[in-house]
């Protein structure tokens, strides 16, 4: 049976983050934006208010939280500042790899210590001349003694400047594609590892966005979290189980917009009456409380997938790509609601609109997730019905000379979908004139 109640623990995480939300980030959050800066005070009031790595299984010290809880805290954190969200959520896409991992002596080694101490952890798959197609990686590792030397650069690396460790994926042959991928756990203050300056962006200014370099940068193999081959697929259960708060940072930053868009709207005047009063207003909201709803329920249902040992890909794949799509489309309705404030920085939408427009393109682009759902659809997915060429769609009743207590054939026109009923088929489809070969012997209506 569906049961959409939260838990009296997964309210009080919501209540926690919301909590935190409004009384941290909101004070910060313009000023940290404008500045370009990530304020690193407030993801350790972060840290210490156990909102950064409760995904960590309880068996390394963590609270163990699942996918369903870090998605409600993600959502709350992103209704404030979308961007100082992806700088408190990147330790958990950061830590993924390792959680799914196989090497339980980096386990110990690592998850241990994120939860003595405050060290953050980052994700390095893009690199400067690619993001979506990981298999194109060119970070190369190559195999010396007990270790490997990594060699190149990765982009587009959250909290890239303020990281301890980094999950990084490379590759012991570019040439191999998939099978040459594998990946490692670095650490920051290693000889050869540097990080770039941050990156200026249109939106999510105050999340720290840098480059890192890696040169000749030598990694024991105990810290080989996936061997050549095995790279890819950890990146991609990785993406699985992470994309799902990606829609949940959408949904935060949507539902704040439309809740703005409807306080302006009791409030503000127009031709005589508060505009709210107008039904073209009054549908807007409608439309952006649908979207904010059902992204929420799509999150939702990936997230307890995961939770449940379902393989969450495809329904990742589906709330990513619907939430993050409609966010956009809340938050730029939001903005035309307020008119012409909505434009200034005097008023919070404009930075949503900024903000929420990455979500499109990050840890996995919206074609990307049409390329994996239109695959699901294409290959895996069990269809319902039967295929068309097998439809007797008319009755005998249709056909005057054909009687009813005869056991007849039934023959269907492969091209045109005609119905013939004989013992045989025609010599040629009446309708579209292709040959007897065109048809075939179906179960009679």
């Amino acid at each position: 049976m569906l049961n959409f109640t939260l838990s009296p623990d997964q309210i009080a995480i919501q209540k926690k983050a919301r909590e935190f939300a409004l009384q941290e980030l909101l004070p910060v959050a313009w000023e940290y934006d404008q500045a370009d800066d990530t304020p690193l005070h407030i993801l350790h009031k972060a840290y210490d208010a156990g909102l950064i790595n409760g995904d960590i299984p309880e068996a390394y010290g963590g609270m163990g939280y699942g996918a369903l809880e870090g998605v409600i805290a993600t959502e709350e954190l992103a209704a404030v500042c979308p961007g100082l969200a992806t700088s408190i959520f990147d330790n958990s896409l950061g830590m993924e790899p390792l959680i799914l991992c196989d090497n339980e002596t980096a386990k110990q080694k690592y998850l241990t210590t994120i939860t003595a101490d405050r060290k953050f952890f980052a994700f390095a798959t893009s690199e400067p001349t690619m993001g979506s197609d990981v298999s194109r990686l060119r970070c190369q590792a190559r195999e010396d003694g007990d270790a490997y030397i990594l060699n190149g650069t990765k982009f587009w690396i959250t909290n890239g400047g303020i990281a301890d460790y980094v999950s990084v994926f490379a590759t012991v042959d570019p040439k191999a594609a998939h099978q040459g991928i594998c990946a490692f756990i670095v650490e920051t203050d290693w000889d050869g590892v540097t990080a770039g300056r941050h990156i200026p962006k249109l939106g999510q200014r105050n999340s720290n966005t840098t480059a890192i370099r890696f040169k000749d940068v030598r990694v024991p193999k105990e810290n080989m979290i996936a061997a050549p081959g095995e790279g890819f697929v950890l990146a991609m259960r990785t993406f699985a189980r992470t994309r799902p708060s990606i829609g949940a940072f959408a949904v935060g930053a949507a539902r704040s917009a439309m809740e703005f868009a409807i306080d302006y709207a009791k409030k503000r005047r127009a031709f005589g009456s508060k505009i709210v009063n107008f039904q073209a207003i009054q549908f807007k909201i409608a439309e952006m409380y649908q979207k904010v709803e059902t992204s929420r329920l799509l999150i939702w249902k990936a997230a307890w997938e995961a939770d449940n040992g379902i393989d969450p890909t495809v329904n990742a794949s589906i709330s990513k790509l619907y939430a993050t799509e409609a966010a956009f489309e809340v938050v730029d309705q939001a903005l035309q609601v307020l008119g012409g404030y909505g434009y200034t920085r005097f008023f919070p939408v404009e930075k949503l609109l900024r903000d929420t427009r990455l979500f499109r393109i990050y840890e996995g682009t919206s074609e990307v997730q049409r390329i994996i759902l239109a695959g699901h659809a294409l290959s895996s997915y069990q269809p319902v019905m039967p295929p068309l060429e097998d439809l007797a769609i008319h009755s005998k009743r249709d056909f005057p000379d054909v009687d009813p207590e005869t056991e007849s054939d039934v023959w269907r026109c492969r091209m045109c979908g005609y119905v013939h009923y004989g013992e045989a088929p025609p010599e040629e489809c009446p309708y579209c004139f292709f040959p007897d070969s065109a048809f075939k012997k179906i179960p009679s209506a």
